[in-house]
């Protein structure tokens, strides 16, 4: 998968992945990663998908209908990218804090849906639930930060606060940032989401 690392000054710090949103990058969310930890390591992925020409992680049927196939297929695609990312760059693959926006937190939640050990923990703006009716693997000592938009027209409010449902029930830890604002990326949650790392 196209992407950017770069390394920490902290060998002891999580490894950041940075998932964007649709259309964007791996360039978009590296402002982020400064405002999180200057000192981790920083693993920014590209999706694997164009849709209208845009990249992102997996195809949707129509907004908010995602295809279930595509997204099984790209979640262990990038699961298994972290595990040869991990050994490429030598970074400790348990200790990867993932921190995406709209279709990048989609992804990462999917992770946790899907695979116990992918990440342990996760930042999500603006996410929608993967998933229904699976059973989770035990997220028991994982860490979510959710942000969300009461008025956001992508991503209505009943989605984080099932996400969230579902995450806890699961046995992760889950804090749930309200924003009064819509689908886009703030400057507060961002820095509501670094003031919640700082306390891990």
């Amino acid at each position: 998968m196209k992407h950017i690392f770069q390394k920490g000054s902290d060998p002891t710090k999580p490894t950041l992945l940075l998932l964007h949103g649709t259309g964007g990058t791996e360039q978009d969310l590296l402002p982020l990663a400064k405002k999180i930890d200057e000192g981790a390591n920083v693993l920014s992925v590209r999706g694997n998908i164009l849709e209208n020409g845009l990249p992102r992680f997996f195809k949707r049927l129509a907004e908010g209908i995602f295809d279930e196939e595509d997204l099984i297929f790209r979640t262990k695609e990038l699961n298994t990218f972290l595990d040869e990312a991990a050994e490429t760059y030598t970074f400790h693959r348990d200790n990867i804090i993932a921190i995406g926006y709209s279709n990048g937190a989609n992804i990462a939640a999917s992770l946790l849906f899907h695979y116990q050990h992918a990440l342990c923990g996760a930042i999500l703006h603006h996410p929608m639930v993967p998933r229904r009716g699976i059973a989770l693997p035990n997220l028991a000592h994982k860490h979510v930060f959710i942000a969300a938009g009461m008025n956001d027209p992508i991503c209505p409010a009943q989605e984080s606060k099932d996400l969230t449902k579902i995450l806890k029930d699961a046995g992760a830890n889950v804090h749930l940032h309200w924003e009064n604002q819509g689908h886009q990326l703030t400057l507060q949650e961002v820095e509501a989401a670094a003031q919640w790392y700082q306390h891990l």
